[in-house]
């Protein structure tokens, strides 16, 4: 059996891009009276940016509407990535992004199984807080023996640092565990920190090339569509199935 499971969040808990950051950024442009906005379609395109205040900077420099010195776009995307950040958490408080299919049972299986687990995402703190704490209650740090966020590891993945960071918080072995992602960067940063990694395609996702990954499949939630096909029974994907992939 694994000793720990490692936690992407935008895609990999939640379907946080398109229906949460997405959503939230467009209210920011609103509130801060910003002539423009972004579609779902364009909103995928920079994702391929990591970072959301990297996603404004980048933007900005195609912006005729944005301000013409390097200096007041980064403070005008510093203060858009703050109140992006506030309406993010008002749409969690609202209900509206719940956890993906199969993830509360896993996250309930690792705690019964004696299995630890850690949250290694790039994404804020706040940003963290928001969806566990909505979904887990607030004691939900509890339940992770590592939460990497930005503020531990700034360098975003694809880099490897965050993994790097949880597995010394964890004092545990890179080929002990198995990382949950969605997202190329993430399965590039999981590899090269050594951490075998599953792959849950999510929506923006779902159809990226995704090498080196252990398996890739629709959904923790269904035993159907996966590559190598899951083979321990059962009606979801649970950590005998993860564990024989890892092996």
């Amino acid at each position: 059996m694994i000793r720990a499971v490692l936690w992407d969040v935008d895609g990999t808990l939640a379907e946080t891009e398109r229906d949460g950051h997405l959503r939230a950024f467009n209210r920011a442009f609103e509130a801060r009276g910003v002539p423009w906005r972004w579609s779902t379609q364009y909103y995928g395109e920079l994702l391929a940016v990591p970072g959301g205040y990297e996603r404004l900077m980048h933007d900005m420099r195609s912006r005729e509407q944005a301000p013409a010195g390097a200096r007041e776009r980064a403070a005008l995307a510093r203060e858009l990535h703050r109140l992006k950040n506030e309406h993010y958490a008002a749409i969690v408080r609202s209900g509206e992004l719940p956890l993906r299919a199969g993830v509360a049972e896993l996250l309930a299986e690792c705690v019964g199984a004696g299995v630890r687990m850690g949250i290694v995402t790039t994404t804020s703190r706040g940003n963290v807080e928001a969806l566990l704490g909505y979904h887990l209650g607030r004691h939900w740090a509890a339940h992770f023996g590592a939460v990497v966020s930005a503020a531990e590891a700034p360098r975003k993945k694809p880099d490897p640092q965050a993994y790097r960071v949880a597995l010394a918080a964890l004092q545990i072995a890179g080929e002990e565990c198995a990382a949950i992602e969605d997202a190329p960067a993430g399965v590039l940063a999981s590899i090269a920190a050594g951490v075998p990694v599953i792959v849950t395609r999510s929506q923006y996702f779902s159809a990226a090339h995704v090498p080196g990954a252990r398996a890739r499949g629709p959904s923790l939630g269904s035993v159907q569509g996966w590559t190598p096909a899951a083979a321990c029974g059962g009606d979801r994907i649970g950590l005998k199935q993860i564990a024989a992939w890892c092996a």
